[in-house]
């Protein structure tokens, strides 16, 4: 079974590794491009132009309010956390879906197994992640903040999360059944 576990994970890191596009590793501070927001020339990277083969990014905002600076900056991170989380789950949910699908696995296991997986997936992101850009819009003072996880990162924390959680569990055998063809 834990050989199983390894393998089915192991495959769907090298699936979603060679699943990328793009160029490799860009330079965060070389994307200030066209981007307007509320007439203001923005980082590109707000306005969603910024995606990497090898990492899920997302970006977060915050008003600057009475309670100030350091409270801003943690509300976008979190937002920005959020919308991280929100793609990698996303991804790793359709690909178990589709497995299910092609398996003819009844719909509210696939459903089960595919949340579950899904939140420890959400869980390995957040806790992987970092800043890499920030910017202030010079009018609104609101706060716009760059996160990133590595891919590979994210993989290696869900295969061990999943060794974890789902070790002693039926919903192990599913998902890692799911996990193997998610080539």
């Amino acid at each position: 079974m834990r050989k199983l576990l390894q393998n089915g994970l192991t495959m769907l890191a090298a699936a979603w590794l060679l699943g990328g596009c793009s160029h490799k590793n860009p330079d965060p501070d070389g994307l200030k491009s066209q981007c307007t927001i509320q007439g203001v020339e923005a980082p590109r990277w707000i306005c969603g132009l910024h995606h990497e083969s090898t990492a899920y990014t997302g970006v977060g905002s915050a008003k600057i309010g009475a309670l100030g600076f350091g409270f801003a900056r943690e509300e976008a991170l979190t937002n920005a956390r959020a919308d991280l989380a929100r793609q990698a789950s996303l991804e790793l949910k359709s690909r178990l879906n589709n497995y299910y699908r092609s398996t003819g696995a009844a719909q509210e296991e696939a459903e089960r197994v595919a949340e579950q997986v899904s939140q420890i997936a959400t869980e390995a992101t957040i806790a992987d992640s970092k800043q890499i850009a920030y910017w202030e819009h010079p009018d609104t003072k609101t706060i716009y903040v760059l996160v990133k996880a590595d891919k590979k990162s994210v993989i290696q924390s869900l295969k061990k999360r999943l060794s974890n959680r789902l070790k002693s569990q039926k919903a192990a055998k599913a998902a890692m059944k799911a996990l193997q063809s998610a080539e």
